[in-house]
């Protein structure tokens, strides 16, 4: 009987060589170009082999009807390799190619059933090439900072808020805390919209919503309406960053993810960092109310772009990059340009109805022990920051005497490090996955050449691929709150603000990583798992900031974030327990589903045999 023997190719060299197909092919009417029998992917066909030149006449002619085989591509390819006339050696392979020895005819089937099924194994992730992926991601990421945006641009105009409508600081700072409850809520709708009805309409109707409380909150004039129309703009800006959490699960491998995740949340930050400086410049020359005409043409120009550019991307609809969009899935620019995919003309699935299950189901992720414990430590960090940012405006202006531009430069290295925290947290976040990645192969025996089965992840240890680096995070965060609050006593301005620096770039480095892991725990429901994880955020947050002042005015600043620090101390043994438990409680969660998936089946089974 004959064998198969595969040998390691020479990188330098091509596995294989390929001849258009000839046969013809359909169209995508939608998509103005040819279409393709299957997913492409170049990938697939890097692991093939290609004969050796030492075959008999006899071999050859045996072989003829499988020395086209037909790729997924529509690509036909040649198992005999292109030799010379009647010379045995080739122009294509050296020596070093991988060979394959067949003694007779009798191997042919098994030959050609070997070859359709390399040629059908696991599909790339997604066929959209890395740079479109990060354009993709960075849409998605300019969305998202309106969310920071909004929040942030409205903290230097308090001061003639509070004056202009005749209201308390504290009482003024319920506006935050309502933003911040909305905030928390808004995702828990429009996530499950967007894992069941795409990321492209999800879009389209959070910014339409964030227009009209523009609009409302740039013609509004008394206490009630702020905080009401503040309330609608969280809900419709809020959303976007869970949605982008979706589109960045939609594109890119878990390789990708963390590198997307940091420098999606970098460009999300930039809104916190400019924010403020133009609340302040906007408020001081034209007034509080302009800050929201800023925001609405803002809105209307952001729709636009996602209108005309974005694809949908949810792997329901567009599969990895390979079907046909239609409707209001396909952008405005694929009417005048051609993309670069090989789509396919496929049937779309029915969409899944939007229940009152799928909005409130992702609440039950709470209950599991991996994703509880990342989410809630992740919390009180936010909280705490978000106590920090909101109290600036109160602690700085009467104390430094600042005007409303001042205060608005005050926030700058706020914003400045929530967005280098974010940013080069995603590279460090990509450094420390290699590296977990390199100790996962070696354990499993995995050669680097073989690309890893996103199917076989389950036992891959995520929580210390993106906790490597947490614990230098987690120390200075917590040293640098504890002396936050008493460092205002020195009345040194610059002292505080370098506090606050070392304060934004951790927590928002704790965020990255916190958000990653989320999504690497729910890749399928990636939208969802933000969302609840934005949830207990933003609620979090929303308790922090009200009662953050009334504690500063009852114990002063510096005992009050001492007190948080000693919280956030408190509840770091959370991240031991995922760093020690993460991959059991991963793997008894596969086990868990798997068991129940099998209980169903056989129950349906029993079901039909009745019939």
């Amino acid at each position: 009987m004959g064998t198969v023997a595969q040998m390691k190719e020479s990188p330098s060299q091509s596995p294989l060589t390929t001849e258009t197909s000839s046969s013809p092919g359909t169209t995508c009417h939608q998509c103005n170009r040819p279409t393709r029998s299957a997913n492409p992917s170049s990938d697939n066909l890097e692991h093939y082999s290609t004969p050796s030149t030492n075959w008999d006449t006899q071999t050859i002619k045996d072989l003829s009807d499988t020395s086209r085989v037909q790729s997924p591509q529509g690509s036909y390819i040649n198992l005999i390799p292109r030799c010379h006339h009647g010379d045995r050696s080739t122009s294509d392979f050296d020596s070093g190619a991988t060979t394959l020895v067949l003694n007779g005819k009798s191997n042919i089937e098994s030959l050609n059933n070997k070859i359709h099924e390399k040629i059908r194994s696991e599909p790339p992730y997604h066929v959209f090439s890395h740079k479109k992926k990060k354009m993709l991601m960075y849409l998605a990421a300019t969305a998202g900072m309106f969310s920071s945006l909004s929040a942030n641009i409205y903290f230097p105009a308090l001061g003639q808020i509070s004056r202009d409508i005749n209201v308390s600081m504290p009482l003024l700072s319920l506006t935050i805390t309502v933003y911040m409850v909305a905030q928390a809520f808004a995702p828990s709708f429009w996530g499950p919209l967007s894992d069941t009805h795409g990321r492209r309409i999800t879009f389209i109707g959070t910014f339409v919503v964030y227009i009209i409380a523009n609009l409302g909150l740039a013609l509004s004039t008394g206490f009630v309406p702020l905080m009401v129309l503040r309330a609608l703009q969280a809900t419709g800006s809020a959303a976007t960053i869970s949605i982008g959490q979706g589109l960045i699960a939609d594109i890119a491998t878990p390789k990708e993810r963390g590198s997307f995740t940091g420098t999606n949340q970098g460009i999300r930050m930039f809104g916190q960092a400019i924010g403020p400086v133009f609340g302040g410049i906007i408020s001081q020359y034209l007034g509080y109310h302009a800050i929201f005409w800023v925001l609405f043409g803002g809105g209307i120009f952001a729709l636009t772009i996602l209108v005309v550019f974005l694809p949908e991307t949810l792997r329901t609809i567009a599969s990895n990059g390979t079907k046909c969009l239609k409707g209001i899935h396909r952008p405005i620019y694929y009417k005048f340009t051609q993309s670069e995919e090989h789509l396919v003309e496929q049937e779309m699935a029915p969409k899944k109805k939007l229940t009152s299950s799928m909005a409130f189901g992702p609440f039950m992720l709470l209950l599991e022990k991996d994703v509880f414990s990342v989410i809630f430590f992740g919390s009180i960090v936010y909280a705490v920051w978000s106590m920090v940012t909101s109290s600036t405006t109160a602690l700085f202006q009467d104390r430094f005497n600042l005007s409303d531009l001042q205060v608005g430069l005050v926030f700058l290295p706020n914003g400045i490090a929530s967005m280098l925290g974010s940013y080069l947290t995603g590279k460090l976040s990509k450094h420390d996955w290699a590296v977990m990645e390199a100790q996962y192969r070696a354990a499993k025996d995995i050669p680097d050449s073989q690309p890893l089965n996103k199917k076989a992840l389950v036992d891959f240890p995520f929580a210390q691929a993106r906790m490597r680096s947490i614990w230098w995070m987690v120390l200075i965060f917590i040293i640098s709150t504890a002396l936050y609050g008493f460092s205002l006593n020195f009345n040194v301005i610059a002292v505080p603000l370098i506090l606050q620096f070392l304060i934004s770039y951790t927590a928002n480095s704790i965020f990255a990583l916190n958000s990653t892991l989320v999504v690497d725990l729910f890749p399928r429901a990636s939208a969802s798992a933000t969302a609840v994880n934005n949830l207990v955020r933003c609620l979090m947050g929303a308790g922090g900031v009200a009662v953050v002042q009334l504690m500063v005015d009852g114990i002063a600043s510096g005992p009050t974030f001492a007190i948080w620090a000693a919280v956030t101390s408190v509840l770091t043994p959370l991240l031991v327990l995922q760093w020690r438990n993460g991959q059991r409680w991963q793997i008894e969660r596969k086990d868990r589903i798997a068991a129940r998936e099998e209980l169903k089946i056989a129950a349906d089974l029993e079901k039909a045999s009745k019939i």
